[in-house]
């Protein structure tokens, strides 16, 4: 796609996946403000998308080999009527016939079963072609066109340069929204009965169509007032980050932005909407402010410890979402190696999916240790059995969905850059397992003393991991350690290199040391911040299986 580019007249400095910014070969040479970077450009795996906010030069392209598989254009009836009946339907729920034609929606005939039913139909459109019709018919069932692209109800009208959107629970309450004169999307399949944040979810795909989303700065949350209402909002904050989010608070006897303009009007609905509220984050807040997330744990919408995959390192340390973990070792006793193996489980077990900075690996060696921890044999030719061709093959396309790499092969980048390509991966791809690998392979911010940097630095992660529910783990070597009687012992929390912060900060502290001599590794918990909940003090040993290159739990404790 480079050369499709280059030929638009669109100069990037880098040609890798990600969002930049730069000069319009339209409008640019043409104005006082030359240099202005109007030109927003999205580059992802099978196309890219360009939009000038100046003279609105933009576009979409798709690499060649996947033009077929994205350009399918829905065919519409020629002749698209709606007839009074559904016009009365519409009008009863506050919808007027400006509304319905604005929306192009039209009635058909399709089967929902043994015999064709008529339905109302509504069309879906993706740069301003129709992708895609959802058809309801009486009782509230609903089809759409199979294999069409998933792409969010009235996306095309929303004004991107303000970086704002609202999301509702269906064309409905879209529609509602525009009586009101707002511009709202909703997600083409509904609310899930329940937050599992599963990445995999195909309920959630149109989110990944839309790469512009990325560059939203605040989200607007008004999906229904029910329990799969309060489902979908917590998938959409988990994705975006609560610290983008807020949310709309319909009256007590409305269900939804429908229902609201049936009740109470237009007016009422546009100022539900500017009270719109934040998510508390930090700061000073009233009880009123967190009753949502009281009730969420009343009705039991709340976050669980994950098991690591392992019986016996569970009773010492489980996984909860929204922390930060420090891990810690000498070198070369395991310590990439070990997060490695925890997130190979997470990877199995709970379908979970990861993005990982770790410059010290080389991305594609980096595969290679993950290869082998997903198919339990070495990669290389040795004393013991290799992994198959074909082994190797079924591991990469798991880890194609499951494992995310951020790279930069410019400068050393800061943690800002790095948070910001995590938050791209958290709502394009799912991400809930974050490893950075090492901390020294951040750049410093030489204005600050060391331990003031690192205290922002960890204080970004930890807002991160709240505001995304995601977990990090971050990887930093201790300072050089003496040895005690031949033997570097393992190190503690405030061994760590730079400032005390990383012990008083940090939500888990874990230590990940070898002892040669027993041939075992020791995986410690310095530090568990809500003992009790997802772990305590203590220590379990390991074994490293070298003819399946991963970690085995001994039975024994210390």
């Amino acid at each position: 796609m480079r050369q499709e580019i280059k030929e638009l007249g669109i100069d990037l400095s880098n040609y890798g996946i990600g969002t930049y910014k730069t000069t319009c070969p339209r409008c640019s040479p043409t104005r006082k403000k030359k240099h202005d970077t109007c030109l927003s450009v999205t580059v992802d795996h099978e196309y890219f998308v360009f939009n000038c906010h100046h003279c609105n030069f933009s576009g979409k392209k798709f690499s060649n080999e996947n033009q077929r598989k994205y350009s399918k254009i829905v065919e519409l009836p020629t002749k698209r009527t709606v007839d009074d009946t559904t016009l009365e339907w519409f009008s009863r729920r506050g919808i007027s016939r400006e509304t319905v034609e604005f929306f192009k929606i039209y009635n058909d005939f399709q089967s929902f079963g043994e015999q064709k039913e008529k339905c109302i139909c509504f069309p879906y459109y993706f740069n301003y072609s129709v992708i895609n019709v959802k058809y309801r018919a009486n009782g509230k069932k609903f089809k759409q066109i199979q294999g069409a692209k998933r792409s969010l109800f009235n996306f095309d009208n929303i004004d991107k340069e303000s970086k704002e959107i609202i999301f509702v629970e269906g064309e409905m309450d879209v529609m509602a929204m525009k009586e009101a004169t707002i511009d709202s999307v909703s997600l083409p399949d509904g609310a899930p009965s329940d937050a599992k944040f599963n990445p995999e979810d195909k309920r959630f795909q149109a989110l990944k169509n839309h790469p512009s989303l990325e560059e939203m700065e605040k989200i607007i949350i008004a999906v229904d007032n029910d329990s799969s209402g309060k489902a979908l909002e917590m998938e959409l904050a988990h994705r975006f980050g609560k610290d983008k989010c807020w949310y709309v608070e319909f009256p007590d006897d409305c269900k939804d932005a429908n229902e609201t303009i049936i009740k109470y009007g237009k007016g009422k609905l546009r100022e539900l909407v500017d009270q719109a509220k934040p998510y508390p984050i930090d700061g000073l807040y009233t009880i009123k402010d967190f009753r949502k997330d009281v009730f969420n744990i009343y009705d039991g919408n709340v976050k669980q410890p994950i098991s690591t995959g392992f019986p016996m390192l569970d009773e010492i340390y489980k996984v909860m979402t929204g922390t930060f973990n420090l891990v810690t070792g000498v070198p070369n006793h395991g310590k990439s190696n070990f997060i490695d193996q925890l997130a190979m489980n997470l990877a199995k077990r709970e379908g979970w999916n990861f993005a990982i900075f770790s410059p010290e690996h080389s991305t594609p060696m980096h595969i290679r240790r993950l290869a082998e921890k997903y198919v339990e044999k070495p990669f290389d030719h040795g004393i013991n059995e290799r992994m198959t061709k074909d082994e190797l093959t079924e591991a990469l396309n798991f880890l194609d969905h499951k494992f995310f790499f951020v790279e930069n092969t410019d400068d050393i980048p800061d943690i800002d850059w790095i948070l910001k390509k995590m938050r791209s991966a958290c709502i394009r791809n799912g991400v809930k397992g974050i490893i950075i690998d090492p901390y020294n392979e951040i750049a410093d911010d030489n204005s600050l003393r060391e331990d003031i940097h690192i205290r922002n630095l960890i204080s970004a992660c930890k807002q991160f991991c709240r505001s995304h529910e995601v977990v990090i783990w971050m990887v930093a070597h201790p300072h050089k350690m003496s040895r005690i009687d031949g033997v570097i012992p393992a190190p503690s929390l405030y061994d760590v290199s730079g400032a005390a912060h990383w012990n008083n900060m940090a939500d888990v502290g874990l230590v990940i040391h070898r002892d040669f001599e027993q041939n075992e590794t020791n995986v410690i918990t310095r530090k568990i911040r809500e003992q009790g909940l997802y772990g305590t003090i203590g220590v379990r040993k390991f074994h490293y299986d070298l003819s399946k290159h991963i970690y085995i739990e001994k039975n024994e404790e210390i």
